[in-house]
């Protein structure tokens, strides 16, 4: 039993340490390379304890990101014991089934030391444009398709840089420059989170993390279950259809709560595809335990004790638990579903609180082709979104990434580096579902090759077959599509050619609306005229 005292001095320094992690992610931002995470945020950064649990993670990051690299972290440890690491060693990986879902984000951890002695552990993962393979796409039907496979290795070993694996990494990549700059921006953040904890120990005089850490763990855990405890006991289900590949594809989830516990079980979904949007079982569980926690508890700062009581599973060989070697590397279109299903379960548990569906899964506008010059090869991924469902008590948002969080890639940017013209880029009026609350609009999108040469663009989008439901009444949102302006449609999935001079069109989901049209207020339904809504 700890006094008041000390119960102070552990909250400031459990807020001293949120900030320590926001000032890791920042760096990695303001230094990183490629702009889906500098100008987008695609990261996630935290600290970890001697037992590999997460202490806390920054704000700034994405949930798939955040919480699958919550586990990776244990298997780094199982690599490398703790007795065994070295003040200057970094270490790697981009396993999708250990690190978070694919191999375009790469994860490396580092050791903090104080005074000769380790204390904590910072980790941290940005998403790498362009890996070899195949690119950032579906196509792919095993993961070694899909690009440069780095098991759990050394970036540096005392201070030594692996010259041999960067060279390894840069000769796999269509993108050598940016791909080794990000590594570099990786390794930098977790030096700057170490400095920063070396700091705070010093100032509050503490040698070691255990109490604080227990502190934070038990505190997190208390307070979830506290909130679990709330809601009524029973069996809550919920499916959802979505387009899949090439077959749709349902998600199908069950809610067990029982006390202050509660589980979620995917039994009942489709198997996986034969393609490259299965879901390891890692990011199964970030995003549904991100999602439980922004109905449940979205006051408690989330880490391993605010992750404890969610018990997450899914049948193996189902598309939410794809093993080895399963094709993976779109699997935010199935993954980032997951807070739509367990909402459509909560809502019978505890109504009137749970939004609509939203486009949900990012509507990235992934391309490749040749630069001016004719010899080199660029790939750009330009983040786009579609609306987030209504709210019980408000519209949807418009354009904005829900559950990823990723911002939207400015136009400016993306014609910056690379030979892109966006012709046309605004919402789409009325493609959020009608409601008593409206559901978010999605983009009308047109762009072209400056060089006037062919593209190829990486197509992987859903919500084209299966649009955002609206929900108590409310009306669908609705469905994205991609086509050539005056010309063929094209498929929601595969990488394609778009011919030079032609023009591309994209326009991504609206969100569902939220109750009876009939309900809608008579100021909410005159700013719908002004806006071209009605």
């Amino acid at each position: 039993m700890i006094n008041r005292s000390e119960q102070l001095s552990n909250q400031l320094m459990w807020n001293r340490l949120l900030s320590v992690v926001e000032e890791q992610a920042q760096t990695l931002i303001r230094t990183a390379f490629s702009p889906i995470v500098r100008e987008c945020g695609d990261i996630s950064a935290g600290i970890f304890d001697l037992k590999g649990r997460m202490m806390a993670q920054a704000v700034t990051g994405t949930p798939g990101h955040v919480n699958s690299m919550a586990e990776s972290v244990k298997h780094f440890m199982n690599f490398f014991p703790i007795k065994e690491m070295n003040e200057g060693d970094i270490y790697i990986t981009n396993d999708p089934w250990m690190g978070t879902g694919h191999l375009n984000d790469f994860v490396l951890t580092t050791p903090c030391f104080k005074n000769n002695k380790i204390v904590a552990l910072f980790s941290c993962t940005s998403h790498l444009t362009d890996i070899g393979g195949l690119g950032t796409g579906p196509d792919g039907t095993d993961v070694h398709m899909e690009g440069i496979y780095i098991p759990m290795l050394k970036l540096a070993d005392k201070g030594k840089i692996n010259e041999t694996l960067l060279s390894m990494i840069r000769q796999n990549t269509r993108q050598p420059v940016e791909t080794e700059g990000d590594v570099y921006s990786l390794a930098a953040c977790n030096d700057v989170g170490c400095k920063r904890l070396v700091d705070m120990m010093n100032e509050f005089n503490i040698d070691k993390l255990d109490d604080l850490s227990n502190f934070i763990f038990k505190k997190s855990i208390t307070a979830v279950q506290k909130e679990i405890s709330k809601i009524p006991n029973g069996t809550y289900s919920n499916s959802m259809m979505i387009d899949g590949f090439e077959n749709p594809i349902k998600l199908n989830a069950k809610i067990v709560i029982n006390k202050n516990n509660l589980i979620v079980d995917y039994t009942g979904t489709s198997f996986k595809s034969n393609f490259g949007i299965n879901v390891p079982l890692s990011y199964t569980k970030a995003y549904t335990s991100f999602g439980l926690s922004c109905l449940i508890s979205p006051e408690v700062p989330n880490n391993a004790g605010s992750l404890f009581p969610y018990s997450i599973s899914s049948p193996e060989g189902t598309v939410l638990n794809a093993i080895y070697p399963a094709s993976v590397c779109a699997r935010h279109i199935i993954g980032q579903m997951l807070p739509d299903v367990v909402f459509g379960c909560l809502e019978k548990a505890i109504p009137n609180l749970t939004p609509a569906e939203g486009a949900s899964c990012l509507w990235n506008l992934t391309f490749r082709g040749v630069q001016k010059d004719n010899k080199s090869i660029f790939a750009i991924t330009a983040v786009t979104n579609g609306g987030t469902g209504a709210r019980p008590s408000k519209d949807g948002l418009s354009a904005t990434a829900y559950p990823s969080g990723v911002k939207g890639t400015p136009v400016e940017i993306n014609e910056a580096v690379a030979p892109l013209l966006f012709l046309r880029k605004e919402f789409k009026p009325g493609s959020g579902g009608r409601g008593e609350f409206r559901g978010g609009d999605g983009q009308i999108i047109e762009i072209k090759s400056s060089l006037e040469k062919d593209l190829e663009i990486l197509a992987a989008y859903d919500r084209i077959k299966f649009p955002p439901r609206g929900r108590k009444g409310g009306e669908n949102g609705k469905a994205g599509s991609i086509k050539i302006k005056n010309g063929r449609n094209l498929k929601g999935k595969g990488t394609q050619l778009i011919n030079a001079g032609e023009i591309l069109v994209v326009e991504t989901p609206g969100g569902g609306g939220y109750g009876p049209y009939k309900k809608r207020s008579k100021k909410l339904s005159i700013l719908d005229k002004e806006n071209e809504l009605g």
